[in-house]
């Protein structure tokens, strides 16, 4: 890979960096059916990457206006359920593992003095259950990680990659690139001014639905990455 104008990739954790297969929309199913709440499946994906303690309100304004309006609790009860069971999940689970290429290409950035960070709509005890499952919490491979609950505004607020900036000393978000499967990580990205924004379509959303969002690139496999930060793309951004 040649020397990228690129600082700085915060990709996001399940679906891009983790591999998913619908455990996330499961729990939240399973998390509402506790409370009482029936809602459709696709409904359920389409909030996946946000906060999700801000996805649980999302839904239940759209279906159940009025039980969210006598009951406000329900959104911070439902998400205790929720996280009690992606941290049993992310713990026992012995199919879990990382996607595929993930940390080759973590390894290959940080070679190219490109710093990686991961940011998330998990509150902070799933992603440190993650970060234990594979080893990530103690190795370089990863510069900084950052959770919903530790910023203000969760995606697609600029905050996190703002924070991650901080962190990291990147100063300009046009040497920054945002990588993830959902439409708000696509967002997210545009409202931090991202240089580079792609889509990946190894998590929630297929490659035609990702590119009716407008990513500057999308990508079937973390290992497609470094070719695009040296593509025409990037220099559209950067030059």
């Amino acid at each position: 890979m040649r020397r990228s104008n690129i600082q700085l990739v915060v990709f996001d954790i399940a679906g891009t960096t983790v591999k998913e297969n619908g455990t996330i929309a499961e729990a939240f199913k399973y998390a509402l059916h506790q409370f009482g709440y029936t809602i459709p499946f696709n409904e359920i994906t389409s909030v996946m990457g946000y906060k999700k303690s801000v996805a649980i309100g999302l839904l239940l304004e759209k279906f159940y206006p009025a039980e969210l309006k006598n009951n406000p609790d329900h959104i911070e009860g439902i998400h205790a359920v929720f996280i009690d069971i992606m941290v049993s999940f992310y713990e026992n689970d012995t199919a879990l593992q990382p996607m595929h290429n993930a940390e080759y290409v973590f390894s290959q950035l940080q070679s190219h003095n490109i710093k990686v960070a991961l940011n998330t709509g998990f509150s902070k005890k799933i992603t440190d259950t993650i970060l234990k499952r594979f080893g990530w919490n103690r190795t370089n491979l990863i510069d900084f990680v950052i959770s919903s609950d530790e910023v203000k505004n969760g995606r697609p607020s600029p905050e996190m990659i703002q924070t991650i900036m901080q962190a990291t000393g990147i100063t300009d978000p046009a040497f920054v690139a945002k990588v993830g499967d959902t439409e708000v990580d696509i967002l997210e990205g545009r409202n931090a001014g991202c240089g580079l924004v792609v889509g990946i379509s190894t998590g929630a959303y297929t490659r035609n639905q990702l590119i009716g969002f407008t990513p500057d690139a999308v990508i079937d496999d973390i290992s497609e990455l470094p070719l695009i930060l040296n593509s025409a793309v990037l220099a559209k951004h950067i030059a």
